[in-house]
């Protein structure tokens, strides 16, 4: 039968005395488990976002892909609308997310 080994690791954070007793009480609380779980979503999302690949929100989404774009641009893609909706589900966007693009193109080229 296996015996639960206990190993200790000592960290060298700088740290506020505010965030060495937040840290403190996280690791005091919560199972390993957990810790290990919220540590490697941070470390993901953290390198996701350095890395220029995450940008949160749908609303970034819908306003990196129509902030820049003119009238006639706007026209060109509704008017080819069903390619369109390919090349976003290509980038990974959710139809809805594709639904409030198509609603900004349109507002787009009714604004005077």
């Amino acid at each position: 039968m296996l015996e639960d080994a206990l190993n200790e690791i000592t960290l060298n954070i700088e740290l506020s005395e505010k965030e060495c007793a937040e840290i403190s009480t996280y690791l005091k609380s919560l199972p390993g488990p957990v810790l290990l779980f919220g540590l490697r979503f941070a470390y993901k999302r953290f390198m996701a976002v350095s890395g220029g690949y995450l940008f949160p929100g749908r609303k970034s989404i819908v306003k990196r892909e129509t902030h820049m774009i003119t009238k006639l641009q706007a026209r060109r893609r509704l008017k080819s609308w069903k390619s369109m909706i390919r090349i976003y589900r290509e980038k990974g966007y959710s139809y809805p997310t594709i639904s409030r693009i198509k609603k900004q193109l349109t507002k787009i080229i009714e604004d005077n």
